[in-house]
């Protein structure tokens, strides 16, 4: 009987998915802070560094089997980007693979953005970004089962689905766009420099409303998504220990996600400030509470150019019951290449943030 209630929920839920137009939605992240191409396109580029690349895999719902997994990669940098410069082009790229379901329900993404950084003051800068790339839309729809295949005791997928359409794969275009601002203060000292930062963001994915094509008879656009974030940076002067505190809002019509945490972060090792041949080595717990959704407990540990962030949700939605609230896991791997000393490249001579 509990199988039967399982099918039938998954039959439903995939029905639902495709022909409601309240359901569709985009993926996210719980870490916040390791998913910044996906938040705004004027992000790309706009960090204290010359590389970043991310890669990201979640894990969501697996006590009801078939979970959505989200394996993603985000790569960004800065062309002509150099400490004596007061603005100069950043470039990226985006892919994203999401998957669930019995049918293997998956998006393939893949989006090219690119990003205008201005040096408004020494303190502040300011930056406006596109993104645009196919989306590619498939499944394995044989795998697919309707209430008419249930003989009164099990599903048969061998009985005759009753369906007059048949699905297909697709293909559409994705156009986004986005502002930040940041501003930033130190605080010098000889051991290290004690940073205050705070960046904002905004950002629009789907402007252009793409048609999700699953048969000939859809008729749905894909609405945009609309985000805005703030973070920010505390060095507590003096100590080891700095906080993080991150704020996103998001809103795809009709659903809206308002997630808010911080890290504290611990400093085991200061990085030479002139030659940047020691990084500086940290670690840090991050808890985080998104909105009638879950709590979410994170774990970082940042050496340098490489990060691992781990993160767990637990559930407390209504959905718990299905889930005994087991949200989901996620992990993040990071490789920057950072400007944190004066000469991280031969060619800069200026210490200044950006």
């Amino acid at each position: 009987m509990r199988k039967i209630y399982l099918y039938i929920t998954i039959v439903f839920y995939t029905i639902n998915n495709f022909y409601s137009p309240t359901k569709a939605q985009d993926i996210h992240f719980s870490q916040i802070q390791e998913s910044p191409l996906f938040i705004s396109p004027a992000y790309t580029g706009f960090f204290n560094g010359y590389f970043r690349a991310i890669a990201n895999y979640r894990n969501q719902w697996s006590a009801m089997g078939n979970p959505f997994k989200t394996m993603a990669l985000q790569v960004d940098g800065g062309f002509f980007k150099n400490k004596k410069r007061n603005a100069f082009i950043g470039g990226g790229l985006t892919v994203y693979n999401d998957a669930a379901g019995v049918a293997n329900f998956s998006i393939l993404s893949v989006g090219f953005n690119i990003s205008a950084i201005l040096k408004v003051t020494d303190n502040s800068a300011f930056s406006v970004g596109l993104y645009g790339g196919p989306v590619m839309n498939n499944a394995n729809y044989p795998k697919l089962i309707f209430s008419k295949q249930f003989d009164g005791e099990k599903f048969d997928e061998t009985l005759p689905s009753g369906e007059s359409y048949s699905f297909r794969k697709f293909t559409y275009a994705d156009v986004g766009a986005g502002i930040a601002y940041e501003f930033s203060s130190k605080k010098i000292s000889e051991e290290r420099d004690y940073i205050t930062a705070v960046k904002f963001g905004i950002g629009a994915y789907h402007i252009n409303s793409p048609k999700l094509s699953y048969t000939t008879y859809t008729d749905y656009r894909l609405p945009a998504r609309f985000t805005f974030h703030t973070s920010g940076l505390f060095d507590i002067t003096g100590t080891a220990v700095s906080i993080m505190p991150n704020i996103l809002f998001q809103i795809q019509k009709p659903a809206t996600e308002f997630n808010l945490g911080t890290h504290i972060l611990y400093r085991f090792k200061n990085g030479t400030k002139i030659t940047g041949e020691k990084k500086e080595i940290k670690a840090g717990l991050g808890i985080y509470y998104r909105n009638k959704d879950a709590f979410i407990a994170q774990l970082l540990f940042d050496m340098g150019p490489f990060a691992i962030n781990l993160a767990y949700d637990y559930n407390i939605s209504t959905y718990k019951i299905a889930t005994k609230g087991m949200g989901g896991y996620e992990i993040s791997l990071r490789y920057n290449i950072l400007a944190d000393a004066l000469f991280a490249k031969k060619s800069e001579y200026k210490n200044t943030r950006k």
